[in-house]
């Protein structure tokens, strides 16, 4: 048997839909292996995250009054190439529907054609952010990996060195941001499927049809002509239909409070524990800051819609936690329908209202 004809894939349509190995090597290349760090380094930094992700996990708790479920958090301490291919595979899992969906709709011809331009586009986006990203909880990892946080090596050290950072303070710092993520997730079971419902909902609405395709290229250029903005995500926003919009808006409204509460308890928890707080807090918003080029792809790629979520949510949490404690503000994790509405992250009193009776 020719071997290069097996399918490796096992059945999977998002093999079939792009070329994840191409999208692997190119991501590689656009990352660039980043500061090169010692062996020694390299251990102590394993070392470090592996003492102070499980702290951390114990401080959130007992902060928060939030338990866990499951696993115990851990780290593992990547390269930029290994972060790659971990959200590669998430990427393959996350869109398996949607490339079934894709895959009967589409004609045979230019498959490999079309597999490679995919595979160009995903490794270039993944190569860029891998430079970025210092900390990642994968919401979507399979069960047996549940609690694993990523740690970007090359990354940490880089800001470490350039910023001169003290390494245990700052290590302990973006920690505690992504700890508390999985301490979110961990006290809140019925939150990862409900974000894995949303995603479903968004693939389900995908068109394929070359007239609702058209449609709502109209509908965006006409939106435009009146006033709204159609730069960076406000492009992609206005080739929205209506009900697309809706599940966007619910999981902006999420990840405003997830990211929000995560660095509100970073922020909280830091006091007293790290050291220089204030020259962190201005060295990461210098990380941030790049040359006109970078922020206009940044503005297309959705990042500093990211930025904005950490502030807003953060402004909600803080309010909440001031007007009626932890504990009130808690009730956000008992179910669904105490997650706040965009409006409600960006007017906490109405959420306050309608969910804590305050």
């Amino acid at each position: 048997m020719d071997t290069t004809s097996v399918d490796w894939s096992m059945g999977s349509a998002s093999a079939r839909l792009a070329d994840w190995q191409t999208a692997h090597d190119l991501g590689r290349r656009v990352a660039g292996p980043g500061l090169a760090v010692t062996a020694v380094e390299r251990a102590r930094m394993r070392e470090d995250f592996a003492e102070i992700v499980p702290e951390c996990e114990h401080l959130i708790r007992d902060f928060t009054g939030l338990s866990v479920e499951g696993f115990r958090s851990r780290a593992w301490v990547m390269s930029r190439g290994e972060w790659i291919g971990a959200n590669l595979k998430a990427l393959q899992r996350l869109i398996e529907p949607l490339a079934e969906r894709l895959e009967a709709s589409r004609p045979a011809g230019r498959a490999e054609v079309r597999r490679k331009a995919l595979a160009v586009q995903i490794g270039g986006l993944l190569g860029y952010v891998s430079r970025k990203v210092l900390g990642q909880y994968d919401v979507f990892l399979p069960p047996d990996d549940e609690g694993l946080l990523y740690f970007v090596g090359p990354n940490v050290a880089e800001t470490e060195r350039h910023y001169e950072l003290p390494p245990r303070d700052f290590r302990l710092w973006i920690s505690l941001h992504e700890v508390t993520h999985r301490v979110q997730f961990g006290g809140a079971t019925w939150l990862r499927p409900y974000l894995r419902e949303l995603v479903d909902m968004y693939f389900g609405t995908v068109q394929f049809d070359g007239k609702e395709l058209l449609h709502q290229l109209q509908r965006a250029a006409e939106e435009a002509r009146s006033g709204a903005d159609w730069r960076g995500v406000g492009a992609f926003f206005l080739l929205l239909s209506p009900e697309q919009r809706e599940i966007f808006y619910r999981m902006q409204s999420v990840m405003s409070l997830l990211e929000g509460h995560a660095s509100f308890v970073m922020n909280e928890l830091a006091e007293g524990r790290v050291s220089d707080l204030a020259r962190m807090r201005r060295s990461l918003h210098a990380r941030r800051q790049s040359s006109n080029l970078e922020r206009t792809f940044q503005r297309a790629i959705g990042f500093e819609s990211k930025v904005k979520q950490y502030d807003a949510g953060e402004y909600f949490v803080r309010t909440a936690v001031e007007r009626v404690g932890m504990e009130g503000f808690n009730l956000v994790w008992a179910d669904r329908t105490n997650l706040p509405t965009l409006a409600e992250v960006a007017e906490p009193q109405l959420w306050l209202t309608r969910v804590a009776g305050a």
